[in-house]
């Protein structure tokens, strides 16, 4: 789960890294009195979960609590590559003497951590490691051994600090690894990281991703989902433990295992370009429980998607068998009744196949399709969508 801005500052605050004050508002009244609270200079800030935000309008320094109302009906609605501002943060203004940047995050490759970390922050860091990736030192972090402050002042080092700031910026590296290790973070990135005029080393930005799967350790992290901008249906099928995720397309997806989920998303755009740029609807993975209430869980929330026009249900079996799936496709659509008003099209194959053929057969509902191949069955269930 991606935090917004405001809920990095107020963990990284918790952990002791230096940050300064804010105050998050949602509408300009609540801006101009936060403007009056902090007092002189002020940055509004847009609270959205993507970067970008100063190019586009989001962000906008301010001297006085009108000009800050002011920049606050501006930033409030304003789409930022489909995020729209709902919220903004207004934070104490500093004099900025440098900027760099550090981040540590979750190195799948190499079953590491690895930390980021270069004198020259304040910019698009992809931009940096693309034109001058001598410029961004990568240090690998060993998890068993974290980062205290020689590590840190290795990273540092290695990032192009002079010595005589090394040891004012190592201490806030060890603390920002603490937020990484003690939220169960995958990435904690500051960009900028500053040094003031008058010698602080501040964290002026914030990102941090926390792993949902550490969520069983930290009950407060549930205070920090968006519920306001959750997708419906994504919350839907969260409470009925599917692993599911929306896309913007005509044709619901229904397969048991995440890689053949995947290829059939592919097979079915593929197939869609034949039938007026029909396109997969949803990502769902019912895993290796296929009975009639894990279907009817997943059917009840594909169908309940006004852009789904056909579902193409996708399975291999395996250890469920496809007569269990079959028994479980018949009883979702008895158990849905009239909400199940959308065609399926069903392709099985695998361990008891010929039995899973057999009952969907002879169930002969009307919204059922049989197709004896996946590349048959993306077919006819983008062909059904653009119907």
């Amino acid at each position: 789960m991606d935090l917004f801005e405001y809920q990095a500052r107020d963990l990284f605050e918790a952990y002791g890294v230096p940050v300064l004050p804010g105050i998050i508002a949602d509408t300009p009244d609540d801006v101009r009195a936060a403007a009056e609270k902090l007092g002189g200079t002020v940055v509004v800030k847009a609270q959205v979960k993507v970067g970008g935000r100063g190019k586009a309008g989001g962000v906008k320094v301010v001297h006085n609590p009108d000009d800050a109302a002011d920049a606050a009906k501006q930033i409030l609605g304003l789409d930022i590559k489909g995020h729209v501002v709902r919220r903004v943060m207004v934070a104490a203004g500093a004099r900025i003497e440098r900027e760099f940047y550090f981040s540590v995050l979750l190195d799948r490759a190499n079953r590491s951590y690895l930390s980021l970390c270069s004198v020259e922050g304040g910019v698009e860091i992809e931009v940096l490691a693309v034109e001058r990736p001598e410029a961004l030192a990568r240090i690998e972090v060993d998890p068993l051994e974290g980062i205290d402050e020689a590590k840190a002042a290795e990273i540092a080092r290695a990032g192009g600090f002079p010595e005589d700031l090394i040891a004012k910026v190592a201490p806030v590296l060890v603390k920002l690894y603490d937020v990484y290790t003690g939220e169960d973070a995958t990435l904690v990135e500051v960009n900028p990281l500053v040094l003031t005029e008058d010698g602080r080393i501040i964290a002026l930005d914030g990102k941090v991703t926390i792993d949902e799967n550490a969520d069983f350790r930290h009950p407060n992290h549930a205070a920090l989902e968006d519920a306001a901008s959750a997708d419906p249906l994504e919350e839907k099928a969260k409470a009925a433990n599917l692993n599911y995720v929306k896309l913007d397309g005509e044709v619901g997806v229904i397969g048991n295992g995440a890689g053949l989920v995947m290829s059939t998303l592919d097979v079915v755009a593929y197939a869609g370009e034949k039938h007026g740029g029909v396109k997969p609807a949803n990502f769902l993975d019912i895993g290796g429980g296929a009975s009639a209430d894990v279907m009817a869980a997943g059917l009840d929330v594909i169908l309940g998607d006004a852009q789904v026009k056909s579902v193409f249900v996708n399975v291999f079996g395996g250890i469920t068998a496809c007569d269990a799936v079959a028994n479980g496709i018949v009883g979702a659509l008895a158990k849905l009744g009239d909400s199940a008003n959308k065609p399926l099209v069903v392709r099985l194959d695998g361990n008891n196949v010929e039995e899973g053929r057999r009952i969907l057969t002879e169930a002969a509902h009307p919204l059922v399709t049989l197709a004896d191949t996946m590349d048959i069955g993306a077919d006819k269930a983008a062909e059904l969508a653009s119907k």
